[in-house]
């Protein structure tokens, strides 16, 4: 699976994907980007988009996605606390439907 890493996630977190090609929003040259026109340019290219930003589901329209929006649901961005949701979203991963929309966090 293609997944594009937001860039309040640590690029280091793309490491941990041994079978996904993963790639982050600065790689891609799109800091800054706003969040629509971000979903939009992932759409293009990737599978999913993994973000920590959980206002982002309210900000858009979850039925028009043009690329399946992932929200880790941490208490803190940093890599040790993300690294402890990678099993539950490697499982979400496994089953996630093009343009959808899962929240992983520690009690899902």
């Amino acid at each position: 699976m293609r997944l594009l890493l937001d860039e309040s996630i640590p690029a280091k977190l793309g490491r941990h994907f041994a079978n996904h090609e993963v790639r982050t929003a600065v790689e891609m040259g799109w800091s800054g980007v706003r969040n629509g026109e971000l979903l939009a340019l992932a759409g293009a290219a990737f599978d999913a988009f993994v973000t920590v930003d959980k206002n982002m589901p309210f900000q858009q329209n979850l039925s028009t996605l043009p690329v399946a929006l992932v929200v880790l649901d941490s208490m803190s961005n940093e890599l040790n606390v993300l690294l402890s949701l990678l099993p539950r979203l490697e499982q979400e991963l496994a089953n996630l439907r093009p343009k959808s929309y899962v929240l992983v966090g520690g009690d899902t």
